[in-house]
């Protein structure tokens, strides 16, 4: 089919589809050819119905929170651009930025629980990064209007995995289908038909875009990358970041991150240091087995070492990413994240609660939230606080672990709450001896 019946066919889908009812549409925007090429058909339908554009227009895009920082810098530049020019002509466009929540992200969960890092066969980041966020966003749409269409960029021409999937599902007299896991929405690929050198040829003979972003610089981070794009993810079924090219800058799903390498060999060398931290990650302590536990966070056996990761290897993790922050001069993680960190490890290992504080302080990080968090639940009596520490000298006792034992039943388990806590405070209690005597037997056999 020529780019001319391509384009009327496409159009005349669009507006008959728009008009034909009040359902609102969300748009999965990744910033990457495809999705920017459905909405810029979408935003000139607009431009053509003027008055007629009453229907709500949602655009979601997903920000993972570990995205590379140029395509991340690209990507927010276009929504607020598009966002910009839409009220300008008083479109009912509206822009939604998804994150996944601090207990959702990359590094809470790798960091904080110890989650071994994705792979292909435990690609736990789809799920938590990516549809969850997505999700909330069109549900609510749902819940106040009672339906949706969802509109996405995929094509047959991508693959023939691709092609197989889009012709084997079942489409309604409108050209859509249902979505499998979202009540009341519908699906409709307006270039699923489109190949490759369409979309270009379209996005270079009409550019810039309606909302005034230059098509140019999305072009060379395809050359840089050697092209693909990372989809917003509804489902398992969406294809991953790992199998396309503008995913997350950390994702160790795929065995070589053929994007970074592109862009550090075109110039970009500031991602380096990125991209190193990413394969030490992968390659040397992921498999690791001293890295990991020899059990799972349920208490179930976890043979052959792969357990979570140990919290020896989460501090280690957490502290050279923020030694990598230092050095890139770039914010890779927020401190919610951090606050939720330190929270995870007072549970599982850290019974004073600082360790997160002290490390982020050491690399220049302020977080403001914490130390109140941590303010908050110091003993009003500090006196009784020095008597104990005066009797532990009196006696050769280590002052760390009277003091880890008090914070257990002073602050973490006091009285009132303690009826409903008593395996837990005798668990941290027995934490506590294990390490005084682990600490004790290393002293005596390095003699210091």
């Amino acid at each position: 089919m020529s780019l001319t019946s391509l384009l009327e066919e496409t159009r005349n889908l669009l507006k008959n589809n728009y008009l034909a009812d009040d359902r609102p549409w969300v748009i999965a925007f990744s910033g990457g050819k495809d999705s920017t090429l459905v909405l810029q058909l979408v935003y000139e339908m607009l431009l053509e119905l003027a008055d007629q554009a009453v229907k709500p227009v949602h655009i979601v895009c997903s920000d993972t929170r570990v995205e590379p920082p140029n395509i991340a810098e690209y990507i927010h530049s276009s929504l607020r651009q598009i966002e910009e020019h839409a009220k300008k002509c008083r479109f009912p466009l509206f822009v939604h930025i998804v994150q996944p929540t601090p207990d959702e992200s990359f590094w809470f969960n790798v960091i904080g629980k110890g989650y071994p890092t994705p792979t292909s066969t435990f690609r736990w980041c789809t799920t938590k990064m990516k549809i969850k966020p997505s999700r909330r966003v069109i549900d609510q749409i749902v819940k106040e209007y009672g339906g949706v269409i969802i509109l996405i960029g995929v094509r047959s021409a991508e693959s023939s995995n691709r092609a197989k999937t889009i012709k084997a599902r079942e489409y309604n007299s409108r050209g859509m289908h249902s979505h499998e896991d979202i009540p009341d929405a519908l699906i409709m690929s307006p270039i699923a038909q489109w190949d490759t050198d369409s979309v270009w040829h379209y996005l270079f003979t009409n550019n810039p875009a309606p909302w005034g972003t230059d098509h140019k610089f999305m072009l060379n981070l395809y050359r840089q990358a050697n092209g693909g794009e990372c989809p917003v993810a509804l489902d398992l079924n969406t294809q991953s970041c790992g199998n396309s090219r503008f995913g997350c800058w950390i994702c160790t799903v795929v065995d070589e991150d053929r994007s970074m390498r592109g862009f550090i060999d075109s110039g970009a060398t500031e991602l380096t240091p990125l991209y190193n931290f990413r394969n030490r990650l992968k390659q040397e302590i992921r498999p690791n087995s001293a890295m990991r536990m020899n059990q799972r966070r349920d208490g179930s056996p976890a043979p052959g070492g792969k357990g979570p990761f140990t919290p020896e290897a989460r501090q280690m993790i957490l502290k050279e990413l923020l030694h990598l922050e230092v050095e890139t001069q770039q914010a890779l993680i927020d401190d919610d994240e951090m606050i939720h960190i330190q929270r995870q490890w007072s549970q599982d290992f850290d019974t004073r609660g600082t360790l997160v504080l002290a490390m982020a302080q050491k690399y220049g990080r302020n977080i403001k939230k914490l130390k109140v968090s941590l303010m908050s639940v110091r003993p009003e009596n500090e006196k009784k606080d020095e008597i104990l520490l005066e009797l532990a000298a009196e006696h050769e006792i280590n002052e760390q672990w009277i003091d880890e034992l008090m914070n257990l039943v002073v602050r973490k388990y006091p009285p009132s709450n303690l009826t409903s806590n008593k395996k837990a405070l005798l668990r941290d209690v027995q934490m506590v001896i294990e390490h005084a005597v682990t600490a004790d037997r290393v002293a005596e056999e390095n003699d210091f």
